[in-house]
C-alpha cells in the first residue's frame, strides 16, 4: 500500500484557544492602576469601549457614508453605519458561537463562554471596520490613489520603493484602520500600542491579512486576497498578531510574501458589513425617494417570503414604517442564516480551507444582488453623490499636492513654512519625530488628510487656496 505524506499546509490547523488571545497589543506596563477591584468588563467590551472613546471613531458622525451630509437627518454617516454594523456583529458572533457549542464536542468545556467572547469580539472589530476610511464616502480611497499615480506626485513617489508605491498607489482603508488600531505617534508619547485592543479583535478586524505589493498578481483569489490589510509601516505589527494567534501563512512555510489565512470570526465581520450596507443603503435610497417605494417593498417581501396577500397584525399607514419592519425582519433572519453557514464551516476556516464570503452562500445571494444593483443604479450614481466624490478628488489631491510640497520644499519658502505650521505636530516629521524617512513622512501626511471629515477637508482646502477665510475675518 503506497503511503502519501500529507502537506503540513494541509494538515495544519488554527485553534479557537489561540485565536481568542486576551493579550493587549503590545503587552506594555499598565501606565496607571486606579483600582485592585476585579474588572468589571470583559477584555473584549474592553476593546469596543476603547474604540467607542477614540477621536478617530467620533470623526465618523461627520464622514459620509453614501449621501452628502447633513441634508437629512435619517440618512447614514460612516459612525451610524459602524454602529448598526456592530450590533448585527454582535448577533452573529454570539449565535454562531452558540451554535459551535451545542455542536462541537467537548469546546464547552474548554472555552465555555465561547459565544459571548465570539459577540463581543466581532462587535469591537465591525465598530473599527471603517476608522481608517478617508473623507467623502466610498470614492475617498480612489482619489487618494489617483493622485499618486498622477504626475504631479512623480516627484514624491520616485523617492519610495516598489512595495511603498503600492500602499500610496492603491490606497487602502483597511490598512490605514489597521495603522490607526496599531500606532501611537511620537509627537504624542513613547507609547506603541495605538488603542491596546486585545490580538484578538485585530485579527478578526484584518479582513486581508496580506500587503500592498503583489509580485505575481495571479495568485491573488478568494475573500481574503481581494484587497491588503496594513501598510509597510505595520508589517512588523501585523506579523506580531499573525503569530499570537497562530494564523496559518499560505505555503507550507513561512510565505515571503506575507499571505495568512483570515482569522475565522473576520468572516463574520465581513458578513455584517456586507449586510448591513446593501440592505440599509437600499432603505437610504427608498426613504429618499431615489429608488421606487413599491419596487424596493415588493423585493424585501419576496426575500422573506411573504405572500402578496399576507396581512399581519398591524396595519401599515406609512410605508416607511413598514419598510422598517421589512427591514428588521429581514436582517434577523440573515443573522440566522449567516450564523448556521459559520458554524457548518468553521472546521474549514481553521485549516484554511475556505476563502468565500459567507453572504454569497446564502439562498438569497441573487436577491441580495439585486438589492445591490439597484442601489447602484439609483443611489450611488445619483447626482448628489457623484457631486460629492467628484468634489473629493479635487479637494483630497489638492491637500496632498500642497502639503507634500511643503514637507520636501529644499528651500523651505514661506509658503511651505506656513503650511507646515497649519499641521499637527504629530503629522510633521519633527521634535520626536525627526529623521522620519520619506515614506514616513508622507504616511503621516495621508493619516492627516484621511482623518479628516468632510467638513474639515473641505474648510481646509479652501483656506490653503484662499477660497475662503476663517471666521471672523
Amino acid at each position: 500500500m503506497l503511503h502519501l505524506t500529507p502537506d503540513p499546509a494541509d494538515t495544519a490547523t488554527m485553534t479557537w484557544e489561540q485565536l481568542l488571545s486576551r493579550r493587549r497589543y503590545p503587552e506594555q506596563p499598565q501606565l496607571h492602576v486606579v483600582t485592585d477591584a476585579p474588572p468589571v468588563r470583559g477584555a473584549f467590551v474592553a476593546d469596543y469601549d476603547r474604540v467607542v472613546f477614540s477621536s478617530a471613531f467620533r470623526r465618523l458622525q461627520r464622514k459620509t457614508q453614501v449621501m452628502p451630509l447633513p441634508e437629512t437627518d435619517f440618512v447614514h454617516t460612516r459612525l451610524t453605519h459602524s454602529l448598526e454594523t456592530a450590533c448585527v456583529g454582535r448577533s452573529l458572533g454570539r449565535l454562531g458561537g452558540r451554535l459551535l457549542l451545542e455542536e462541537t464536542e467537548g469546546l464547552a468545556e474548554s472555552l465555555p463562554h465561547l459565544d459571548s467572547d465570539f459577540g463581543d469580539i466581532v462587535a469591537a472589530a465591525c465598530l473599527a471596520h471603517d476608522i481608517g476610511n478617508p473623507p467623502f464616502g466610498h470614492s475617498g480611497e480612489d482619489a487618494i490613489s489617483a493622485y499618486f499615480r498622477s504626475p504631479a506626485a512623480e516627484p514624491f513617489v520616485r523617492m519610495l520603493n516598489p512595495a511603498q508605491r503600492a500602499d500610496l498607489q492603491q490606497f487602502e482603508g483597511n490598512a490605514a484602520g489597521f495603522r490607526v488600531l496599531t500606532h501611537t505617534y511620537a509627537a504624542h508619547s513613547s507609547g506603541s500600542a495605538g488603542l491596546g485592543l486585545t490580538y484578538a479583535t485585530l485579527g478578526a478586524f484584518t479582513k486581508y491579512p496580506r500587503p500592498s505589493v503583489v509580485e505575481d498578481a495571479s495568485r491573488t483569489h478568494g475573500a481574503s486576497e481581494k484587497k491588503y490589510g496594513y501598510f509597510q509601516t505595520e508589517t512588523s505589527r501585523f506579523q506580531d498578531v499573525a503569530r499570537e494567534l497562530g494564523l496559518l501563512p499560505k505555503s507550507a512555510a513561512s510565505d515571503p510574501a506575507g499571505f495568512y489565512h483570515r482569522h475565522p470570526l473576520a468572516f463574520l465581520v465581513e458578513a455584517a458589513d456586507d449586510l448591513c450596507y446593501r440592505i440599509i443603503d437600499f432603505e437610504d435610497g427608498l426613504k429618499l425617494g431615489l429608488i421606487p417605494c413599491e419596487t424596493g417593498l415588493a423585493l424585501l417581501r419576496a426575500m422573506l417570503g411573504d405572500a402578496p396577500d399576507r396581512r399581519g397584525s398591524v396595519e401599515w399607514r406609512d410605508w416607511r414604517e413598514e419598510l422598517g419592519y421589512l427591514r428588521a425582519r429581514l436582517i434577523n433572519r440573515l443573522v440566522q442564516q449567516t450564523a448556521r453557514l459559520f458554524a457548518d464551516r468553521a472546521p474549514d476556516l481553521l485549516r484554511g480551507h475556505a476563502d468565500e464570503p459567507l453572504v454569497q452562500q446564502l439562498d438569497c445571494w441573487e436577491q441580495l444582488q439585486e438589492i445591490h444593483r439597484l442601489t447602484v443604479e439609483h443611489l450611488y450614481q445619483s447626482r448628489p453623490v457623484l457631486e460629492i466624490e467628484a468634489a473629493g478628488f479635487e479637494v483630497l489631491a489638492g491637500l496632498l499636492d500642497a502639503f507634500l510640497h511643503a514637507t520636501f520644499d529644499p528651500q523651505a519658502s514661506p509658503r511651505s513654512r506656513k503650511l507646515l505650521q497649519l499641521l499637527p505636530e504629530q503629522f510633521r516629521a519633527s521634535g520626536p519625530q525627526e529623521g522620519a524617512s520619506a515614506y514616513e513622512q508622507i504616511v503621516l501626511l495621508t493619516d492627516h488628510i484621511g482623518g479628516l471629515t468632510d467638513q474639515n477637508a473641505l474648510s481646509l482646502f479652501r483656506t490653503i487656496r484662499g477660497i475662503d477665510l476663517p471666521k471672523g475675518f
